[in-house]
């Protein structure tokens, strides 16, 4: 029951998470209006809005217009209930799981952003900053720490480093390259991701992102796509990746160091 709980929690925060999805790129309140047909504009009703199941039950299509209906619903609703199964499952309803859940979803809704809008909106980065700085003080242990100000010293410096190394990095690259290398939305997603997890955590999403990153671009480029690829989906999935084996992965990197 309580997994069945946490699919059904995550569906409906899947379905919040679309709208903010839709509305944020287009700077739109995801509070007003309710929810409503993006091809004809009529309300939707509450029979009509139930994630996962409205989808098939109208076969994909608006009631009023039968305009289609994007599958991008019922995938990130599908995706945000297992989501929340996940991290029921690893982290149980603990602080630390909840503060994780939180910046996968904020990750998630940016992740889909970037790739479709090639943006990510300060509306989710810079509080989220803010929200990482005050929790790391407040539950130190989200940093390995047992003390506020040292919880809140481990996130302020992730915010740095995590910011701080993207700026610098685009800046180089900019003058070399002569023209944009790093949107300034990364900066501040690595920054937000530093404030919650902290250096170590920062340090894996910059190299793990880099390689996923470089592998995907390369054969984007063999196959004649564009050149410019979104990010933030990499930083994103290296953070979340990070949440369930990157501490696991660096003792044993570094316990291999130390045998030699």
């Amino acid at each position: 029951m309580p997994v069945l709980a946490a699919f059904v929690f995550g569906a409906m925060a899947g379905s919040f998470l679309n709208v903010c999805i839709f509305r944020l790129p287009k700077e739109e309140s995801i509070i007003f209006p309710g929810s409503h047909c993006r091809s004809c504009g009529r309300a939707i009703a509450w029979f009509d809005n139930i994630p996962l199941v409205s989808f098939f039950a109208l076969k994909g299509k608006c009631r009023h217009c039968s305009a289609k209906i994007s599958r991008q619903y019922v995938a990130v609703e599908f995706l945000t209930a297992c989501v929340f199964v996940v991290f029921y499952q690893s982290f149980g309803p603990s602080v630390k799981g909840g503060v994780y859940l939180m910046l996968t979803l904020a990750i998630l809704v940016e992740s889909a952003i970037d790739f479709r809008h090639r943006i990510i909106p300060d509306s989710i980065t810079l509080p989220g900053i803010l929200i990482g700085l005050v929790l790391s003080a407040i539950f130190p242990e989200l940093q390995g720490e047992t003390v506020f100000w040292k919880g809140l010293g481990h996130s302020f410096f992730g915010m740095l480093l995590g910011g701080g190394f993207l700026y610098g990095m685009g800046t180089l690259a900019e003058f070399i390259l002569k023209k944009e290398a790093m949107g300034g939305g990364d900066v501040k997603l690595l920054a937000m991701i530093g404030a919650c997890l902290g250096v170590k955590a920062v340090l894996w999403t910059i190299f793990v992102s880099s390689l996923l990153g470089s592998i995907f671009g390369i054969l984007q480029r063999i196959r004649g796509g564009e050149e410019k690829i979104p990010f933030g989906p990499y930083l994103g999935f290296a953070a979340v990746l990070y949440l369930f084996i990157g501490e696991s992965v660096i003792t044993w990197y570094m316990n291999s160091l130390t045998s030699f």
